[in-house]
């Protein structure tokens, strides 16, 4: 086949203008405004928590969407992967292929006792869209979200992203799904009690996208009690939320919960490999036993993301992560909310978090994707909130030395000091 190159573009060029073009003319133009927006960096190499770019200039990665709480290119993950590689990436799937059975054991042994099946896939949506075809076995055909929750853009798992915005250019949308207001218990009862052994709950444990937002305490547990009084499947999306984002490996261990149907993924591939994972109950995935064909995917299980996963617990074990998490949250959260509301004041509405999940939120519209801005500027890869335009997140990596702690304090710092100057350019900034 011949390769024909768009005029004045090379095959190997690196340059903002090149690559801002290929996306314009051969990805997605607005992806490509997007890229400008940000400042037009270029990412070419990362190794922990650091992305470096074009010329060498490196950025603090706390963002990636909860993906690198190993940080990038984990020497437990890569040596996997690479060991992998060389031997045998691709499976014949006809055949017995002994890294998904260790990944899939080791995964196991690390999520709330009771779940013991598990259906491994490429990216988030994926397997949400397997744990609402495992509730149409078992009768649950009436599915119930919350309102900002994230859980993917395919169509099945769009349909319970609680985001108009999102939703409405696809419609119709899978029918029988319904929305209630997060962390009101009482609210998803008097629906549940509508649909008697016909409901699938899902939702996650602390919302994300829709900005951090973390329930009242207790919610979960009452979540549970009513699924169990209702008859209901309980899906608890843990694939930004699990593997020690929280400095807990789950959501469902902080609230003392077993889920019907745990579901995982972007920190499950160590930051190297795509994978996500789905592990349930044997009663919940007893159809999906008796028949391996009945859902299926090309890459489920793959040989090298199936490395990944098992050097990615692995590195999440050894190193201690988890309890790494729990403590360096606490300390960023504390710092960063200083930091901001010595700047910005009264602007600030909440800074809020779980152990790496931290949350900024404004009262001034705008202010939060122009702080993600400067922040790039200034060095510091960040988070907008895809359901929520006031709140600037942060998914640090759970292995930042403190010297990079003290380059995220300062960096932000100089972020907001920069930014109220534009916002309140009366206000003295400290």
């Amino acid at each position: 086949m011949t390769t024909v190159e768009s005029p004045g573009i090379s095959a190997g060029a690196t340059d903002a203008d090149t690559l801002i073009g290929l996306y314009r003319t051969r990805m997605n133009k607005g992806r490509a405004t997007l890229g400008e927006l940000f400042g037009r960096h270029v990412e070419l190499a990362s190794d922990g928590a650091w992305v470096t770019g074009e010329e060498g200039r490196r950025f603090l990665n706390c963002g990636g969407y909860g993906v690198f709480i190993t940080g990038a290119r984990h020497p437990a993950v890569v040596s996997r992967v690479a060991e992998q590689l060389a031997r045998h990436p691709v499976g014949t799937r006809l055949f017995l292929e002994p890294q998904a059975a260790y990944a899939a054991d080791a995964l196991v042994a690390r999520t709330p006792e009771g779940l013991e099946r598990v259906h491994f896939a490429c990216g988030g949506a994926e397997v949400v869209e397997a744990a609402i075809k495992l509730a149409r076995t078992q009768g649950r055909t009436r599915l119930v979200a919350t309102e900002g929750g994230y859980h993917g853009k395919t169509m099945g798992a769009l349909s319970l992203t609680g985001k108009d915005v999102f939703q409405d250019p696809f419609r119709p949308l899978l029918p029988g799904v319904d929305h209630v207001p997060y962390g009101d218990a009482a609210a998803l009862e008097r629906l549940v009690a509508t649909m008697p052994g016909e409901a699938c709950v899902v939702l996650e444990p602390v919302q994300g996208e829709a900005g951090v937002i973390i329930p009242p305490a207790g919610y979960l547990r009452e979540v549970r009690r009513i699924c169990d009084t209702q008859g209901a499947l309980l899906v608890l999306d843990e694939i930004q939320t699990g593997l020690g984002r929280l400095g807990a490996w789950w959501g469902a261990d902080l609230a003392g919960i077993v889920p019907d149907i745990l579901l995982t993924g972007k920190a499950l591939g160590g930051g190297v490999m795509p994978v996500s994972a789905l592990v349930a109950t044997p009663e919940v995935f007893s159809v999906f036993d008796q028949d391996p064909y009945l859902h299926t995917s090309t890459f489920s299980g793959s040989p090298l993301a199936m490395a990944a996963v098992r050097g990615a617990l692995a590195a999440i074990e050894d190193d201690g992560l988890v309890d790494r998490a729990q403590v360096l949250g606490a300390q960023l959260l504390t710092e960063l909310r200083t930091i901001a509301v010595r700047h910005f004041g009264a602007a600030v509405a909440e800074v809020r978090g779980q152990g790496l999940l931290i949350g900024v939120e404004f009262t001034e519209p705008g202010l939060a994707g122009e702080l993600l801005i400067e922040l790039l500027e200034q060095g510091v890869i960040a988070n907008h909130s895809l359901n929520s335009h006031m709140v600037l997140r942060f998914t640090p990596p759970a292995v930042l030395a403190p010297s990079d702690v003290t380059f995220l304090y300062e960096a932000f710092d100089r972020a907001c000091r920069a930014q109220a100057a534009q916002y309140f350019p009366s206000v003295p900034t400290h």
